[in-house]
C-alpha cells in the first residue's frame, strides 16, 4: 500500500487536472455548456474534500489488514470517481 501522504498527492493532482480542464473548458465556451462545466467543478471540489476526509479517518484502526482494504477501495474508487467526471467532462463538451 502507498503512503497516506502520497495518496492525498494523487488525489490532489487528479482532482486539480479535472478542475483545470473544467476552467479551460469555460474560459471556451459560454451558455449551458459553461454552466454545466462550472457545476462539474463545484461536485469535483465537494468530491475532493470528501476524499481527504475519508483518507484521514479510515475505519478500523486498531485492525491493519481492515485499514489495508479500506484504502485500497478509496483508491480504487477514487480513479473510478475521477474517470466519471472526465467523461462527463468529455460529453458536455461533444454536446
Amino acid at each position: 500500500m502507498a503512503s497516506i501522504k502520497n495518496l492525498k498527492k494523487d488525489i490532489d493532482y487528479l482532482f486539480f487536472e479535472l478542475i483545470s480542464d473544467c476552467f479551460m473548458f469555460t474560459s471556451i465556451h459560454e451558455g449551458q455548456k459553461k454552466a454545466e462545466a462550472q457545476e462539474l467543478i463545484e461536485e469535483a471540489v465537494s468530491m475532493r474534500n470528501d476524499f481527504i476526509d475519508r483518507v484521514n479517518n479510515p475505519d478500523g484502526k486498531d485492525n491493519p489488514p481492515l485499514v489495508k482494504a479500506y484504502y485500497t477501495t478509496l483508491q480504487k474508487e477514487l480513479l473510478e470517481k475521477v474517470d466519471g467526471y472526465f467523461e462527463r467532462l468529455s460529453k458536455i463538451s461533444r454536446a
